[in-house]
């Protein structure tokens, strides 16, 4: 018998920093031949990765998977108007790469779905001339994760955008939600499509213990609060800005925030930062592998995550809030909603409402007061929750059956 082939649309893949890599790496490795219509590598910074232009390279082979690369405009320097170009351009140059798949015979389309949802039309065009299946998992809900980020008023174009995003869900046989509240969502926007409920996993490597006694010493004798992940405007990151001119009116100059990372905001972040006098509080390390993320979990004294205060964004629980709860360290989260819900489960942590800033400064100094073995003892209820609801291997043989048989 055949192996099954499953073709991917994603917009963002490999070398960029994106948990669709590692799907497809998971459904080679279960015997599935996949192949990846994506964009050219230039997230977060807007530049193209080292040996990569906008003529290529357009086809390659990475883990198993043939990756056809359609061409984008790439984000540099973050501006609105860039990205709202890097928005439109996939879509239509992956559109007309289609037939750079002709005679590929799929079993599935599988549509991973971040921003912008205008992603989806290669995947929704193909699947249809094809009549084949197209399984769409949400990440980021349309138009709703928009407004989080860019606080649209106008009528007009609000309804445009709900309109266009709720065309494209409805293309999709069968979609997947993160959380139960997302599902019930989407049974208002697609009511015909197949629905199931299956949450990010966490690859393995983030539940491991990593001991790196230099990047210790770097950070010795205070409390380190760290985020690690993509610096965007919804991450709420100004939170730890006031929490430093709390901590510099306060005299406290024992707590500390580490930023591991990069993204369209940083630079901003930043002026903020030095606009308030408080850049002694603050260390950022830049973009890193992910596979460095576990050491400097295993250092720091607690994880921080933020969302902005917006109850469409409160529907989903976001990577981080998973990989963390592996790393086996408390956290300490600025949330609404779904990840709010399952940090307090978890009991792995302190949780406050999105945007409380006083709420958070609160419970920043109680988690600092705390003993080690108090602060301890909710890193290993998170990663006991991790271990329970968030592991790789059961969440994606779930994602390989829905799309390949809805079940």
């Amino acid at each position: 018998m055949s192996k099954k082939r499953i073709l991917v649309v994603a917009q963002h893949y490999w070398p960029e920093n994106f948990r669709i890599t590692d799907i497809c790496e998971g459904f080679v490795a279960d015997g599935y031949e996949v192949d990846v219509l994506c964009g050219l590598p230039n997230y977060p910074k807007g530049e193209w990765f080292e040996g990569y232009r906008y003529t290529g390279p357009r086809r390659e082979t990475h883990a198993g998977a043939e990756v056809f690369r359609a061409g984008e405009i790439r984000r540099k320097g973050n501006t609105n108007i860039r990205i709202f170009l890097n928005y439109i351009s996939f879509p239509v140059t992956a559109l007309f790469s289609l037939f750079r798949l002709h005679g590929r015979r799929y079993d599935a389309v599988f549509s991973y779905e971040t921003s912008p949802v205008l992603m989806m039309l290669p995947a929704i065009v193909y699947a249809k001339l094809h009549r084949i299946p197209l399984t769409t998992y949400v990440l980021d809900l349309w138009p709703e994760n928009l407004y989080a980020a860019l606080p649209i008023e106008n009528k007009v174009l609000r309804s445009i955008a709900q309109g266009v995003s709720e065309w494209f869900y409805r293309r999709s046989e069968r979609l997947i939600a993160m959380s139960p509240a997302l599902e019930q969502r989407l049974a208002k926007i697609a009511p015909k499509a197949q629905r199931t409920v299956i949450p990010q996993y966490c690859e393995d490597f983030y539940a491991q213990d990593v001991h790196d006694e230099a990047l210790k010493a770097r950070f010795a004798g205070r409390f380190n609060v760290l985020f690690a992940g993509n610096i965007s405007p919804i991450q709420g990151l100004s939170m730890l800005v006031d929490a430093a001119c709390r901590l510099k009116q306060d005299g406290r100059s024992d707590i500390h925030f580490v930023i591991v990372g990069d993204g369209m905001s940083r630079q901003s972040l930043e002026t903020e930062i030095a606009d308030a006098g408080v850049g002694e509080w603050f260390t950022f390390e830049g973009q890193h592998p992910v596979t460095d993320i576990p050491a400097y979990h295993t250092m720091a004294d607690a994880l921080f995550a933020a969302l902005n205060d917006s109850e469409d964004v409160g529907l989903t629980v976001p990577a981080k809030i998973t990989s963390y709860l592996a790393a086996g360290r408390p956290c300490l989260v600025s949330v609404n909603g779904e990840a709010a819900r399952v940090v307090s489960e978890a009991k792995a942590g302190l949780t406050s409402p999105a945007g409380d800033n006083a709420a958070f400064y609160e419970n920043l100094l109680k988690m600092a007061a705390l003993s080690e073995e108090e602060r301890a003892e909710f890193g290993r209820s998170g990663r006991n929750y991790y271990q329970a609801n968030f592991r790789r291997t059961p969440l994606l043989h779930a994602l390989e059956e829905f799309i390949l048989n809805g079940n």
